[in-house]
């Protein structure tokens, strides 16, 4: 009586490689991430002076140019403010903001106004430069880790004495993320705030990708 195994037939020859790519884009967007501090005796009033702040800022942001679906609430909390005694000698509100900044060259202005309308509330979170759609770079990158994989595989059958055949299994790898690229910056993207306040370079994003592809290796004798 024959194994299942005996009916396949025996395995074919393959070659497996891993083949790695990446892409890179100059970021187009902006995100800034706005925090509104405000200090108070009660917490109904705290509460009310970080939302009238968050009100001015919204209104100074639409001023210049952000929609409605660009500026969003991230966060909200009130805090007890203890003396070194232990004693509650008032409240914090704070209320985390988002914006989505779709013109680099408007920054500055944008942060300037903001920072008017919030006067000593502001607090910068962090600026954070992006890209408004990641997904053709992700592509690019899949495209070259495939034909980096490919490229392997067929020195390797060459080194061999056979060709490629078919692909037997694809597997994709975990990407190697999205953030900027250690290189040099380019100069001409650099934004500086009226009177030498914010400067902020673009450089580049990468995202990388990486692919585990087995092919069958077809010999030359087969062939003919």
């Amino acid at each position: 009586m024959t194994s299942p195994e005996q009916h396949r037939g025996p395995r074919p020859a393959r070659v497996e490689v891993t083949g790695s790519g990446s892409a890179s884009a100059t970021p187009d967007v902006v995100r800034v991430a706005l925090g509104i501090r405000c200090d108070s005796e009660g917490v109904a009033a705290a509460l009310s002076a970080a939302a009238a702040t968050v009100r001015k800022v919204s209104a100074a942001a639409r001023a210049h140019g952000l929609a409605d679906r660009d500026i969003a609430s991230a966060s909200a909390s009130v805090q007890p403010r203890w003396t070194n005694e232990g004693v509650a000698s008032g409240y914090t509100a704070y209320h985390q903001l988002t914006l989505l900044v779709r013109k680099l060259t408007d920054l500055n202005d944008l942060v300037d106004a903001v920072a008017e309308a919030a006067g000593n509330s502001l607090v910068i979170d962090g600026i954070t430069l992006d890209l408004a759609d990641r997904a053709p770079l992700a592509t690019q990158a899949r495209e070259a880790a495939f034909e980096d994989a490919q490229a392997k595989a067929t020195q390797y059958a060459a080194l061999a004495g056979a060709r490629l055949g078919r692909v037997l299994a694809l597997v994709e790898g975990g990407g190697e993320g999205f953030g900027p690229m250690p290189a040099a910056m380019d100069s001409r993207m650099m934004m500086k705030a009226s009177g030498g306040g914010l400067p902020v370079e673009a450089g580049e994003h990468s995202v990388g990708a990486s692919v585990r592809v087995a092919w069958e290796l077809v010999s030359d004798e087969a062939a003919e």
